[in-house]
């Protein structure tokens, strides 16, 4: 009885720190990482949508003007957010360290000769 006990209660302990395990686990996929780490893998650029939005309302007939009177100031907004924020990733950023690493070895194999 003793040695059938020992095993429930190993087979109990068990199950317990699994449980831990797996709820543990289901804490790290929330949605504000997700969101994230989606942000960090592609990143949104406002810049464009809004410039699209302008050259639409440019280009949409209107006999009055009034979407080209919104529409211009649109696409300088556009062109303005596109400079100040880009739409960098980290795949960008990556590729830009590579290419940094990849001249600092050139210029330190070029001093040593």
């Amino acid at each position: 009885m003793r040695a059938r006990l020992a095993k429930l209660r190993a087979y109990a302990a068990s199950a317990h720190r699994r449980n831990e395990l797996y709820s543990s686990v289901a804490k790290l996929g929330d949605g504000g990482m997700n969101t994230s780490l989606t942000a960090l893998r592609k990143a949104s650029a406002p810049g464009k949508k809004i410039q699209r939005a302008g050259f639409i309302m440019l280009w949409v007939p209107e006999p009055t003007g009034v979407t080209m009177a919104i529409g211009a100031p649109m696409i300088l907004a556009g062109r303005y957010l596109d400079k100040k924020y880009n739409g960098a990733t980290i795949s960008d950023i990556g590729h830009n360290v590579n290419s940094v690493v990849s001249s600092v070895n050139d210029m330190n194999d070029t001093l040593k000769l």
